[in-house]
């Protein structure tokens, strides 16, 4: 698999999920873990450039996968548009949905043009935030669209 641009091989067991497979085998710690059921999607990452919640993909299902997640974002130290996007909106608290915004921000940016406060509303729906609300974090993504 690629992940964030490297080639990676990794054995792992067949129950092991792609979030353990990150933050455990990988030690990429941004992509958070939560629930382990997919209901707080702060797991999310990109696999083959669309968001998948990491806690319910097995790790073999990633082979041949291209995987995105927050380390591999930024570009020679300087942060993606979506970031600095966030941090201007003031769309950060506690951190701990942080990457999983991030990162479904970046993919709606890339993949899909005009885009409006409800199609961003209805793409991070599945994502939990108990700290700054969701009005910045839409208003983030869409002013970084702009720049698309």
């Amino acid at each position: 698999m690629k992940v964030n641009g490297a080639e990676r091989k990794v054995e792992v067991e067949d129950n092991r999920t792609l979030l353990w497979l990150i933050r455990e085998k990988l030690k990429l710690k941004g992509t958070k873990h939560g629930c382990d059921r997919g209901d707080c999607g702060i797991c999310t990452v990109l696999v083959n450039n669309a968001p998948v919640k990491s806690c319910l993909v097995l790790a073999p299902e990633v082979d041949g996968a291209e995987i995105l997640t927050i380390e591999g974002l930024a570009k020679n130290g300087s942060l993606s548009p979506i970031q600095k996007s966030l941090i201007k909106h003031g769309a950060l608290q506690c951190g701990i949905c942080t990457a999983a915004f991030v990162l479904t921000g970046h993919w709606l940016i890339q993949h899909e043009n005009g885009l409006y406060r409800k199609r961003v509303a209805e793409a991070i729906d599945g994502i939990l935030c108990r700290c700054t609300g969701y009005r910045q974090i839409i208003d983030a993504i869409l002013d970084a669209a702009k720049e698309k």
